[in-house]
This record gives structure tokens, C-alpha cells and sequence, in this order.
């Protein structure tokens, strides 16, 4: 971010997601930013409002083989397969440097179980310096013949449920968009006792190699992002807003202030951005001046003033 310590002051920049305090609305998007670490050449993470950092499971995992990630017209498809070194490496390695630097950490967490759902939380909730647990329910249960957990509402519910009863900390599940209805997902999770919700995660897609005559990820399908996700996004994140009353981290797409903005206004307190991170690295702090800029031309003094003004008649 650039010096604008004398103007900054004219904004506040501060946002809430149920507990979750943040010093601006800008985040970055689990499995997009590895650790933080990885960007400190290029700025100090702890200048966002939050890093929710990439995807953990209980045990280590490889993910999928290659390929696992082909670019599309309008963003990417990936295929990584949840790759991460298992909770107890993160707690141990990532986590007191993390500390040390002053970030806002978002753990992220995925299982295959309801049941690894709820010993993540329990491992994480004692860990100092996580200050909220974002829920993958992007992930099939086992139990369930392989039936993505954030595609049923029963199934939203029970890992919501189970995760908050092992937490302290403010309980963020991500919705998966490739559902019929998002309001009832949204519902469900609400009812299970989230605190915010995290809108959205990746479309499901794939690509084909016309030479191999052969689909471009060895995974066959892979998680949609970028540009082309933003209407989606968009439209979930304002239906939602309408109905479900939880704030809500908004994703899908960011690529500029502009965007970030039109996630604000339908609904979103916060964004997170994630592809868009690949095109331009330093995009996250760039739409934090972006932000302060946009409300002091327009006499905003809190950015939250912005938050569900599309709905307003």
C-alpha cells in the first residue's frame, strides 16, 4: 500500500464477520496465497485484513497428479487435490512466524468426515494467533458414497453444527455454488451456528487436450475461478444477502477496486481475492487503496456504509 497515513484517517476501514475482527475488508483466498511467506518480498501480509491461508486436513496429503491446473479464456481450472503438509505441520512451521509478523490468520480446513471436520477445529481452537476457521465443505463424504458436503443442506448443517460445538473461534464455511438452491445451504449453515459465510468457491469444469483427445487435468474436473465466476458470485452473494442474516466474505473473480466494490454493495463486508493474485501479485493491497480512494471521492467515511447498498430501493 502506498504512504496515505493523513487520508487514511478519513476512512474507516475496519469490517466485522461475526466476530472476526479486520483492520480492512480485503483478504486473500485460501490455496492463493500459501502461507503469507511466500509474498513477503513483495509486501508485508500483515497490511490485509486477513490471510486465510491454504487448505488444511489432519493428515498430510499430495493431492491429485499432474496436470492440475490449465488456464481458461477468463481465469483457471484447478485440480490440486488439497495439497498440504497436514494441521500439525502448520501449527508447528507456519504458524509462530505468522504470529510473529502480526497477521490475521484464517485457518481453512477440509475433511473427508464430519467427524475430521470437528478434531480440526478442536486442534486449531488453542493455537494462538488463528483468528477464525474457514470450513471447505467443497469435499466429498466418505460416509455419503463421495457426496460433497456443500451440496446438501442436512449434510452443511452437521459439519457446521459439529465444528462449532469443538470452536471458540468464529465458524466461516465456504458455500459451494454448483448446488440447485444457495439459500438453503446458506440456511442450513446458519442454523448450524455459523458465524459468517465465505461465498464462493469454485465452479466445477474441465478442458480437453485436442491433441492427446484426452481431458486436460489427470482429475478430469477441476474447480473453476477468475473473471468469468464473478456474475455467479455476484447473484449467490445477493440472494443470500436477502435472506440469510450473516455477514458474508465475498469471492469469485476480483481482479480490480471496481470488482471488489460490486461485491460490497450486494451484500459482501468483506472480499477475498484469489486468481487475480496470479495475474498481479501485489492486487491485494492495491484494492485497499482503491477502497479508501473510492470513499473519500464519495464522502464515505466507513467502508461498511457500502455493504448491501444495491438492495437499498
Amino acid at each position: 500500500m502506498t504512504d496515505k497515513s493523513q487520508k487514511t484517517n478519513l476512512v474507516d476501514m475496519t469490517v466485522s464477520l461475526g466476530g472476526l475482527q479486520l483492520k480492512n475488508p480485503v483478504c486473500t483466498a485460501s490455496g492463493t496465497f500459501g502461507y503469507g511467506q511466500e509474498y513477503e518480498d513483495l509486501f508485508d501480509p500483515a497490511l490485509l485484513g486477513a490471510v486465510i491461508v491454504k487448505g488444511t486436513t489432519l493428515e498430510a496429503r499430495s493431492g491429485n497428479p499432474p496436470q492440475r491446473i490449465v488456464e481458461t479464456p477468463a481465469g483457471m481450472l484447478n485440480a490440486i487435490g488439497l495439497e498440504n503438509p497436514g494441521v500439525d505441520v502448520f501449527i508447528e512451521q507456519y504458524m509462530p512466524e505468522l504470529r510473529e509478523r502480526g497477521v490475521t490468520v484464517v485457518a481453512n480446513i477440509a475433511g473427508n468426515t464430519v467427524e475430521e471436520y470437528a478434531e480440526l477445529a478442536r486442534r486449531l481452537d488453542s493455537v494462538e494467533g488463528i483468528a477464525a476457521l474457514e470450513l471447505n465443505i467443497s469435499c466429498p463424504n466418505v460416509k455419503k458414497g463421495g457426496l460433497q458436503f456443500g451440496t446438501d443442506p442436512d449434510m452443511v448443517y452437521q459439519v457446521v453444527h459439529m465444528v462449532r460445538r469443538n470452536t471458540h473461534l468464529p465458524v466461516i464455511p465456504k458455500l459451494s455454488p454448483n448446488v440447485t438452491d444457495i439459500v438453503a445451504i446458506a440456511q442450513a449453515a446458519q442454523t448450524g451456528g455459523a458465524d459468517a459465510l465465505s461465498m464462493i468457491n469454485t465452479l466445477m469444469g474441465m478442458a480437453v487436450d485436442i491433441e492427446r483427445r484426452r481431458p486436460t487435468l489427470a482429475n478430469v474436473f477441476g474447480g473453476l475461478s477468475g473473471p468469468a465466476i464473478k456474475p455467479v458470485a455476484l447473484r449467490m452473494i445477493y440472494q443470500v444477502y436477502q435472506q440469510v442474516k450473516l455477514p458474508i466474505l465475498g469471492g469469485g473473480g476480483i481482479i480490480s477496486t471496481r470488482d471488489a466494490l460490486e461485491f460490497l454493495m450486494v451484500g459482501a463486508s468483506a472480499v477475498s481475492i484469489g486468481t487475480g493474485i496470479f495475474v498481479n501479485p501485489y492486487l491485494p493491497c492495491q484494492v485497499i487503496d482503491g477502497l479508501q480512494e473510492y470513499a473519500m471521492q464519495h464522502g464515505i467515511a466507513r467502508i461498511t456504509e457500502l455493504v448491501g447498498i444495491a438492495h437499498q430501493s
